[in-house]
Formats: structure tokens, sequence, C-alpha cells
């Protein structure tokens, strides 16, 4: 992996596209890089095809801020999540060109040169309150080199909805299923489509739901084969994997 970074710099200085000067710096980079309440794994793009990403809930504003703009000067693209109004504004101010999500509670920033996206990745939700989580997801994979095609509001207790996008389920090579509730649309769609399916159980119900726990139970004892289940509200690993799993190799750049 270290030798298929250095040779996607040499080709960005070959086109024109990185300066001789900045490629040496990024060759000559550590690792890691300590600030003393966070230590940035700045290797992680060269081990998994893709930048550390910013959890922000618990960091300071400042902290966010900070961080962003460390991870962004190495690599050109930096994604945080959970990250609230003033954290997100931050993030914002500092880096021109970004771009926010205030529903998913996300911001991001990417200079890197665009690229065609890989087809492949779907990404539904049951209801519309499960939008954030499934927005999370849907970011995470198009940063990532994703074309992300996107499904929302088809759950079970209007099956007739879901039914109307089966041929497009079906060409997905990777769905990702955001629910709530009793959490049945993962196991729903995995009997209809041939491709893996990632659950994704959000928090969303009343009170017997436990916060997501019910549907996660539900999910993980899903008797349709091919359902992989991500944590509660864990919208950026399925869209992680989901990338992975459609074959990018972390995005732009």
């Amino acid at each position: 992996m270290e030798d298929r970074r250095t040779l996607e710099i040499m080709e960005q200085v070959a086109g024109g596209r990185l300066a001789p000067e900045e490629a040496a710096r990024m060759l000559r980079a550590q690792p890691s890089e300590e600030l003393g309440y966070a230590t940035l794994d700045h290797g992680r793009e060269t081990r998994k095809g893709f930048p550390e990403v910013v959890f922000g809930t618990g960091k300071t504003v400042h902290q966010i801020g900070e961080i962003a703009i460390r991870l962004f000067d190495r690599s050109g693209v930096v994604l945080v999540t959970r990250a609230d109004d003033a954290a997100r504004a931050e993030v914002l101010r500092l880096l021109p060109g970004a771009q926010e999500n205030s529903h998913a509670r996300l911001v991001w920033a990417d200079r890197r040169p665009a690229r065609p996206l890989i087809d492949g990745v779907a990404v539904v939700t049951g209801g519309t309150s499960d939008l954030p989580v499934a927005d999370e997801a849907a970011v995470t994979a198009g940063l990532m080199g994703c074309k992300v095609d996107r499904i929302t509001d088809v759950g079970v207790a209007g099956l007739h909805r879901l039914l109307a996008h089966v041929e497009r389920l079906r060409k997905a090579r990777v769905l990702v299923v955001a629910a709530g509730m009793e959490g049945a649309l993962p196991s729903v769609i995995a009997g209809l489509v041939r491709s893996p399916v990632i659950a994704v159980p959000t928090s969303v119900g009343y009170g017997a739901s436990f916060g997501g726990l019910a549907a996660l139970l539900a999910m993980v004892n899903s008797c349709a084969p091919g359902v992989a289940v991500v944590n509660i509200d864990n919208g950026f690993g399925a869209g992680y994997l989901a990338a992975v799993i459609a074959g990018a190799t972390g995005g732009r750049g």
C-alpha cells in the first residue's frame, strides 16, 4: 500500500496536479502527528484507502477545527461526523469550499481532482426519520468514490412502496438499509436481491424500541441470507463498508 501511495503522488506530479515541493513534503510526512489531545493517524489512507474520519461528539470546537485542518492538509479530504452547529460552522470557516449536512450533523471538504464514480451502491430507508443515518452512509460512500442511488421511505408498513423499486434494488452491487421500529426492512430486501445487504438499525421508534436495540436484535436474527449488521445509527460504518465491497479505493485523487 505504501508503494501505491508513492506512485499516486508521483503520477500527480507528472500530471501537473501537484507541486514537487508538496510531493516531497507528503513523502517525508510521518504516519502520525501528536497534538497533545489527539494523535492523528496520517497513515490510515495508505493502509485503508481513505483518511482518518473525525468523530465530533465529545470534542471541542477548537479540537475539531485543528484536527480537520491537519487531516485536510495531508490528504486533501476530511469528513467530520456527529458535529454540532458550532463545530460545523468552525470547519466551514476554516476550510473554504467545505460542505455540510446539518440534518445528519456532517461537514466535509474535498479538494481532490474529480474522477469517475463507481456505480453499485444503494442506500435505502424505512422511513423519513431514518434519513440522518442514511445521509451519513451516502456521504461517506460518495467521498470514497461511489455513486449512490437513494431510495427513501419504503418501510414494511406499506410494502407496495418497496416493490415499486425492485429493479433498482437488484441493480445494486451492495445495499445499505437503514430502519428503526421493528427493523424488518433489511430482511425483506435481502429476500429480493442477490447482493449483500448492510443493515443499519436506527434509534427511531417508540419506547419498546429501546433506542434501536429492538431493530438491532431483529436484524442480527434475520433469516434472510446475505445480511450483515452494523451498530445502531452507524451510517458511517455502513457507508464505508459498502464502498469497500463496491470496489472503491478512496474516492477522488
